[in-house]
C-alpha cells in the first residue's frame, strides 16, 4: 500500500494545497530521491562505505 502511495494520497486530500506549495513539495520530493538513487550508486562503486549494519543483542 505505501509503494501504491494510499497514504500520501490520503495526507493530501485531508485539506487544500496551494499550486506553488505542491510544485514546492514535489520539488523538494524529487531532489531527495535523486539524491538517495546517487548515495545507493556510490555505494555500489564503492565511493561511499555501506551503511553498518544493526547489531541486534537479546
Amino acid at each position: 500500500m505505501q509503494r501504491e502511495g494510499i497514504f500520501r494520497e490520503m495526507r493530501a486530500r485531508e485539506s487544500y494545497e496551494k499550486p506553488s506549495e505542491k510544485r514546492v513539495r514535489e520539488q523538494a520530493e524529487a531532489v531527495r530521491r535523486h539524491r538517495k538513487l546517487e548515495k545507493k550508486k556510490m555505494q555500489r562503486e564503492g565511493l561511499l562505505p555501506a551503511p553498518k549494519k544493526a547489531v541486534r543483542t537479546r
